[in-house]
């Protein structure tokens, strides 16, 4: 199922399992299948499955319970309002970056206008 695309394996997967969990293929409360079943089903290594693993878990999508697998996450539970929340706070901090990028660029700018700097001894006018 992975095609080579120049898109990472771990992606591929990552997508896939994302479109199953958001089409409700795979509910919450569900159990994804182990890590061997994925990668004899995508036939890859476990670390590319891990891999696609991890980015679904940072995305909120999928929580891992110790002992017992990796499940989806229901986005109703206080931990799914938790991501959303944590979603919509990086998602600000981006926007808060990006002004003050920009806000950078302009005290720069005009202290450059007005700060020109002095000529030095040695130097003739330029």
């Amino acid at each position: 199922m992975i095609e080579k695309t120049g898109r990472p394996a771990y992606m591929q997967i990552a997508d896939e399992l994302r479109r199953q969990i958001r089409s409700g293929s795979l509910p919450p409360g569900t159990a994804l299948p182990s890590i061997t079943q994925l990668c004899r089903r995508y036939d890859v290594s476990a670390s590319v499955v891990k891999a696609a693993i991890s980015v679904l878990r940072t995305e909120g999508l999928i929580v891992g319970q110790q002992g017992k697998g990796v499940f989806v996450r229901d986005p109703g539970s206080a931990a799914g309002r938790e991501v959303a929340e944590t979603s919509e706070i990086m998602e600000q901090l981006v926007e808060i970056r990006a002004t003050l990028r920009d806000l950078r660029e302009r005290v720069a700018d005009l202290e450059s206008a007005v700060f020109q700097e002095p000529k030095r001894s040695g130097e003739r006018g330029k």
